[in-house]
């Protein structure tokens, strides 16, 4: 049964931005607890990542100009780890505290919807964007990068991060079990972060793949990244930000709509 969070009488503004604060850091100690699996982990699925294909097809692949391949791979793996764990973050903690029952406790709390989206996608960007920087600095070590144009790094980092911190949201508040999360991972974000151009150019394949490809939303965020880097992208960046923007505003949207509902959030 929905039940509105609109049904709890709300605090004042000033103490729910302090709720949503003490909630923040309670998300943030969540994950960080346990650094060596939401941290180290992707990290080191990211450095295998860039080793093989690294490895393989170094020789092999020159998308741009004077780009060796294994430079042009980083940001792309960089701004995968970004939107994946700030998916994992936001949509694994809403499916454990609905799971195991202490959801309830900040059900009874006067924290209205806002300042729940503001402490589950602030806390999901910032493993998000410190899982990608660790990322960097590892993977920097394997081959030259340089910054052309680093404000769309800090740009696209940070509104995919809240994108897929809100999309988290939308998919813990959604599923009632572990498998229909994984199900939500498996099906739709990890393919669409595949098939964004993270290992190969869209221009490289044919014409049919690439306007497929246009119509992936992860395609812009990691082109307009990547252009950050090399201050060359394979669209626009600011179509690229205009899409982005966009995706972010819907789906942010949709996030606040639900918990303003309180969809799923009470049996």
């Amino acid at each position: 049964m929905t039940t509105a969070l609109a049904a709890t009488p709300h605090a004042p503004p000033a103490l729910s931005l302090a709720g949503a604060g003490t909630l923040f850091r309670k998300e943030i100690l969540r994950f960080w607890k346990v650094a060596f699996q939401t941290v180290a982990a992707p990290v080191l699925t990211a450095v295998l990542y860039l080793m093989i294909f690294g490895h393989v097809l170094e020789d092999r692949v020159q998308v741009f100009e004077g780009v060796r391949y294994t430079s042009f791979l980083i940001p792309g793996l960089v701004m995968m780890s970004v939107l994946q764990n700030a998916f994992a973050n936001s949509s694994s903690s809403l499916i454990q505290s609905k799971i195991t029952g202490n959801l309830v406790f900040l059900l009874v709390t006067p924290l209205n919807h806002w300042a729940w989206y503001l402490a589950y996608v602030g806390a999901s960007m910032v493993r998000g964007l410190t899982v990608g920087l660790g990322v960097l600095l590892v993977t920097v070590w394997f081959a030259p990068l340089q910054l052309a144009q680093p404000w769309w790094v800090v740009v696209f980092a940070a509104l995919g991060a809240g994108m897929l911190g809100s999309l988290g949201l939308i998919a813990g508040l959604w599923a009632d079990k572990f498998d229909q999360l994984a199900a939500f991972q498996n099906f739709i974000i990890m393919p669409l972060t595949f098939l964004s151009g993270v290992f190969y150019s869209v221009h490289s394949l044919p014409a049919v793949w690439q306007a497929v490809s246009h119509l992936n939303p992860f395609f812009y965020m990691i082109d307009g990244f990547r252009r950050g880097f090399f201050g060359a992208s394979d669209v626009s960046p600011w179509l690229s930000l205009a899409v982005v923007g966009i995706s972010f505003t819907v789906v942010a949207a949709l996030a606040l709509r639900l918990l303003a509902s309180g969809y799923k959030l009470r049996a």
